[in-house]
């Protein structure tokens, strides 16, 4: 038997009825040939998602792999890839997302040097790009003003991050025996997990290196996505789980690097944020509740952190009184919408 070929990165797939749109996904990544692993994970697809992902595994057997599992979730396929992952970088792809070649091919020569110079970092980071549906328009997120580019950084190296800035998953590769070490595990059956995905994992992240990059792209407008505003006001209740889990993960006080105990801050502000926009969007007086019922959650929990969330500029934008308040709220969040391009 020959040597087996180093991985240099496990791209998951995480596939649910895809069968329209994954080729894309796929196609993007095999533009990496032998230096990437395509985790194609079925998670109890109805139609011919499985079919298809067997067909590329047939026809590029040292590249990807399928498997096969019983509905879980987006959360439970990335632990399945995650599981099955055997490259050095781990990376989450959307199924109806892709990404760019030149900017993979950037990625793996920067990879092959850090492994041949001894030099492994614990996160890679990239830029991703808004690919909106009849957006005129594409909104790049780059992270120029904050990361150095091009060597090996630290969390005493960052700059400050502008709001609606945040490394998300679509930027983000971790190491993957770093994820495995911490004992990263997504709940089943919930949506909005990419979040716990980029945040559990910080305070186990020393270095990382920046390659400035549009590599991501992801798409935005199909009807059935989870961040369509109507299905993220249906299922507001997994975004409440969700944001509580974050709060849950840590004592942001007892984060002793200033920099990473600000940008996990700040995160948490973010999804305090996107929860209780949702809340006001929906117009119903028991989601006004819940997000009341939040704040107060984080309150109790964490009140340094809740007074710094909660008097900063989003906090106070989230939290005026009244209908007349709620509408300023409103207002604010088109606005950001229009600036940002998101959902």
């Amino acid at each position: 038997m020959g040597e087996t070929k180093l991985k240099y990165i496990s791209f998951a797939i995480p596939c649910y009825n895809s069968e329209e749109y994954m080729d894309k996904a796929i196609e993007s990544i095999l533009k990496g040939g032998q230096d990437v692993e395509i985790i194609i994970v079925n998670d109890g697809s109805k139609d011919g998602t499985l079919d298809i992902a067997k067909r590329y595994e047939k026809e590029y057997p040292t590249i990807v792999k399928v498997v096969d599992k019983e509905n879980g979730g987006h959360g439970d396929a990335v632990n399945a890839g995650l599981e099955h992952a055997t490259g050095l970088y781990f990376k989450v792809v959307d199924s109806d997302d892709w990404v760019d070649e030149a900017s993979l091919k950037k990625i793996l020569d920067t990879l092959h040097e850090l492994v041949d110079e001894k030099k492994m970092v614990d996160m890679v980071v990239s830029n991703y790009v808004y690919e909106k549906v009849g957006a005129k328009r594409k909104k790049v997120i780059h992270y120029q003003n904050v990361m150095p580019q091009e060597r090996i950084i630290s969390w005493k190296d960052m700059g400050y991050f502008k709001i609606g800035q945040y490394i998300l998953m679509h930027s983000v590769m971790y190491r993957t025996e770093l994820l495995k070490m911490c004992g990263l595990q997504l709940p089943k059956h919930t949506f909005y997990v990419d979040n716990l995905y980029v945040y559990y994992p910080l305070p186990h992240v020393k270095t990382f290196y920046y390659v400035n990059v549009n590599f991501y792209r992801y798409f935005i407008g199909r009807d059935g996505q989870s961040v369509n505003e109507q299905n993220m006001i249906k299922r507001i209740d997994q975004q409440l789980f969700v944001t509580k889990t974050m709060i849950d993960m840590y004592h942001l006080g007892k984060i002793g690097n200033k920099r990473l105990r600000a940008y996990m801050t700040n995160y948490v502000a973010i999804m305090m944020t996107v929860s209780s926009i949702i809340a006001i969007r929906s117009k119903r007086p028991e989601n006004l509740e819940k997000k009341k019922e939040l704040w107060e959650y984080l309150k109790q929990k964490d009140p340094k952190v809740y007074r710094k969330i909660r008097y900063g500029i989003l906090g106070q934008t989230m939290n005026l009184p009244g209908k007349p308040g709620r509408k300023v709220s409103s207002l604010a969040y088109m606005m950001a919408n229009r600036i940002f391009g998101f959902n």
